[in-house]
């Protein structure tokens, strides 16, 4: 299985994407896809970087895999912060204007809303998050 480790930083967040894209374009899958798993790279690895490791020399996996049946891509997202299960976060109000809403939580919120499946767990000290989408 595919897999790159980075830096749990913001500027790696465009090492990461390409390195997806690159096992993407192997699949054959179409551009709405790429845009729709790019969206959700950004978000959990900003969110990682951002939020979840608050040490110096922290890293983020992403494995890249896929399935048959149903025919999916399957990303995952391992690192070593602060444990933090995204299904547990609370979901923003969009019907409020923009200038109401508590800011956050819309990006978590785009992850659940464009992938087909996310699942979290926390094992050996680390977060582990998997997103799946069908093409």
């Amino acid at each position: 299985m595919p897999e790159i480790t980075v830096t749990a930083s913001v500027n790696e967040i465009r090492t990461a994407t390409d390195f997806v894209n690159r096992q993407l374009a192997l699949t054959g899958c179409d551009e709405w896809l790429r845009i729709q798993i790019d969206i959700a790279i950004d978000e959990i690895l900003g969110n990682i970087a951002k939020f979840g490791c608050h040490r110096e020399n922290s890293f983020a996996t992403v494995r890249f895999d896929t399935e048959n049946d149903p025919r999916s891509i399957v990303l995952t997202f391992i690192d070593r912060g602060t444990p933090f299960d995204p299904q547990t976060a609370a979901v923003p109000d969009i019907s409020l204007p923009a200038r109401e809403r508590f800011i956050g939580g819309l990006g978590l919120f785009m992850v659940k809303k464009i992938m087909d499946d996310v699942s979290y767990s926390y094992r050996d000290g680390q977060n582990i998050l998997t997103v799946r989408k069908k093409y």
